[in-house]
């Protein structure tokens, strides 16, 4: 069937927006196409830096015949009416028909409407593409009322390889010059073969374009760009550092990779190697080399967008002369910042804002000292330490480097405590104090690093939420959500006993901040439910299940500390995978329901508990006895978090209950009894809510 190939060649695309715009084109032209009555097989779009392309395959010729029927109005309307309707069909009163239907006799219209060209179709619909475009950032240029991101160059349209004449047209503001309109020639690489190629259909396209040095799959050019590194690595006796986001970025930049070896000088090679991997990744987009032993290696790759005769040596050349520039800034701010200790740097704290509303960084170190200090018990950390690396954390923001380098914050501050001859341990707390950074990232694993990340989170949370500055929707400016993961993976992968509520409202205390307090906590914690439930789902596990834990009341409200409570939703996760916990489930439902009606019947609640002088068949007097038993043992077993043995416990419960339900009228006309078996209902839901809230659960309905 017929292939619709489309291309727009234009000026540099910014590697940052091409994957987006590829999936865009894509998107908008197929659902342009459905929306016409248009079906096709497959669909597939390339970028380059220079160009858009798009191919549809399996598209038919034509739109298919459409029999349309319209009912208009009853046949004794009005004739303005009648005329109104014929008007709307485009049809006379001789061509619809009177038909009889339940509600009397109404004229009804049959359109027929033939099929369309595709190609037809096609030239409005790629045309409107063009103009609206959803770019982050366009522009105009010359004398054109369209917008692009950069200015294109020409458009190649082929449907059923024949062009798709005067497909797209740049107009200037007069609406009246064609400038440019669609053809089917296109042109290969700038700089080795830019010259004009007619196409005939995508394969040709495809075929064509690598012979004149492009690479239009971004899969096809970061797969060689990859493979020609590793290779050039290799003879080295050397690895490639491992960065995909880079790898995908210098896909981006260049339409032929061409990978090349260059070298780093000797006198650089003593500043840290975070150094010169972000200077080379930020500035110069070269990969990084290390040896066998992970040392960072006087090498790097840089991928040219080209073939020269001298097979590289000059861009080589020109490359390392640019990185000698660079890394010699680097080592001026290195050599500088080691002539000043961290500490004499935290006076200028001061005079750096945090938040308006919640002061200077200054403020923030010391509510972090304070808060880290009472951390350090719980974490199992030497206070002098977790004071020490608290008050240091942020001192290197002051930095040259860390000025000049944003994403170094924290990696300097560790080199330059250990240069200032503070401890390791508060050299890596320093580093790591910002960790973890996302789901991938490495969670601190040292009490006095746990203690001092654990602060500085939980002092933001804590200090956006008393200022009323909560993320809202999509919105979160100040990363809560990030920093609320980050807590709950410090506490649960560092299997950390800490309550949350009292840590919160021990760092508001801290801030000293106005407000309720009580209030404001609880609904911090509500925020930390929702983030455990999204860190969980990855691992499987259900989300109510972690709602019927939280919600689950003690003496100090809901459970918060989150190693407990995610060994209560393990248990309470391995018992309900049991016939006896699935069964168990439904006869609580069956029970709340009933009570649920029945209170609202009564306008009372039957909490208290059961009369045993009033129980009157067996299966009620056994069920009494053994919710009895259960409701004395469970409380001493939850308190030893043995929740296995409180689910085994539970467990016991089927039987009498699903007896009870079997043979047990609950709303029986004896008041007496019906109030003393509602009371028994109520005790099961009493006794099985000591261990999890078993509403918060799904499924177990009859």
């Amino acid at each position: 069937m017929p292939e619709l190939l489309f291309e727009i060649l234009s000026e540099e695309i910014p590697a940052r927006m091409q994957a987006r715009a590829a999936a865009n084109l894509k998107r908008l032209v197929c659902d342009g196409l459905k929306e016409a009555g248009l079906e096709y097989d497959s669909a597939g779009a390339y970028v380059t830096p220079r160009r858009l392309t798009l191919v549809v395959d399996g598209l038919p010729s034509e739109t298919p015949d459409i029999s349309e029927e319209r009912r208009g109005p009853a046949t004794s309307a009005p004739e303005k009416a009648v005329q109104g309707f014929l008007g709307s069909v485009g049809l006379t009163i001789d061509q619809v028909e009177k038909r009889e239907t339940k509600k009397g006799k109404f004229y009804f219209a049959v359109i027929e409407k033939k099929g369309v060209p595709t190609d037809e179709i096609l030239a409005p619909l790629l045309a409107d593409i063009i103009e609206n475009f959803p770019w982050p950032k366009s522009m105009r240029w010359a004398g054109n009322d369209i917008r692009w991101v950069r200015p294109i160059h020409s458009f190649l349209a082929l449907f059923n390889e024949a062009n798709v004449d005067t497909l797209i047209q740049l107009k200037n503001p007069a609406n009246q010059t064609n400038l440019l309109m669609a053809g089917n020639c296109t042109r290969g690489h700038r700089f080795m073969a830019d010259s004009e190629i007619k196409i005939s259909d995508f394969s040709n396209y495809k075929q064509k374009l690598a012979d004149g040095f492009v690479l239009i799959d971004p899969a096809e050019r970061r797969a060689k760009i990859k493979a020609d590194a590793e290779a050039l690595a290799a003879k080295e006796g050397l690895l490639l550092t491992d960065d995909p986001a880079l790898l995908d970025e210098v896909a981006g930049l260049v339409e032929w990779p061409v990978a090349l070896m260059g070298s780093i000088d000797d006198e650089f090679m003593g500043i840290p190697p975070e150094v010169l991997i972000t200077t080379m990744r930020k500035n110069q987009k070269y990969f990084a080399l290390e040896n066998k032993n992970g040392e960072m290696a006087n090498r790097f790759i840089v991928v040219a967008n080209k073939e020269t005769p001298d097979g590289g040596a000059a861009i080589v050349a020109g490359n390392e002369r640019v990185l000698r520039a660079r890394l010699a800034d680097a080592k001026f701010f290195w050599d500088q910042d080691q002539k000043q200790t961290l500490a004499s740097r935290t006076t200028q704290l001061k005079d750096i804002t945090f938040h308006a509303k919640l002061g200077t960084l200054d403020d923030k170190i010391n509510r972090m000292q304070a808060l880290a200090a009472d951390l350090a018990d719980i974490v199992g950390a030497d206070k002098d330490k977790v004071r020490s690396a608290a008050r240091l954390a942020k001192a290197d923001l002051v930095t040259g480097m860390v000025t000049e380098f944003a994403d170094l914050q924290g990696i300097m501050g560790r080199y330059y405590a250990l240069n200032d001859g503070e401890s390791p341990e508060i050299a890596d707390a320093i580093a790591q104090h910002y960790s973890p950074l996302g789901p991938s990232d490495a969670c601190p694993t040292e009490p006095v690093s746990v203690a001092v990340s654990l602060a500085d989170k939980i002092d933001t949370l804590v200090g956006f939420w008393a200022i009323n500055e909560k993320p809202t929707g999509s919105k979160d400016p100040y990363a809560l959500r990030r920093a609320a993961l980050g807590v709950i993976r410090l506490v649960i992968e560092n299997n950390n006993r800490l309550t949350l509520i009292d840590t919160f409202n021990s760092a508001w205390q801290t801030g000293n901040y106005d407000g309720n307090a009580n209030e404001a906590c609880a609904d911090l914690l509500s925020f930390f439910a929702d983030r455990l439930k999204v860190h969980l789902k990855e691992k499987g596990i259900r989300h109510d299940l972690i709602s019927a834990v939280f919600a689950q009341k003690g003496d100090g409200g809901g459970e918060d500390d989150l190693v407990r409570l995610l060994a209560r939703v393990n248990a309470l996760g391995d018992f309900l995978s049991t016939d006896d916990g699935a069964n168990l489930l439904t006869a609580y439902k069956r029970a709340a329901n009933i009570l649920r009606i029945e209170e609202k019947k009564d306008h009372t609640t039957y909490d208290d508990a059961p009369d045993d002088t009033t129980l009157d068949q067996a299966e009620e007097k056994d069920l009494h006895a053994i919710l009895s038993l259960i409701i004395a043992e469970i409380s001493p077993i939850l308190a030893d978090e043995r929740y296995g043995d409180a689910m085994a416990k539970l467990a016991s419960l089927r039987a009498p209950v699903d007896a009870f339900f079997d043979h047990v009228t609950v709303n029986c006309e004896d008041k007496a009894l019906r109030v003393n078996r509602l009371r028994l209902l109520s005790q099961i839901r009493k006794t099985m809510n000591q261990v999890a809230d078993f509403s918060q659960i799904e499924g177990g309905e009859r």
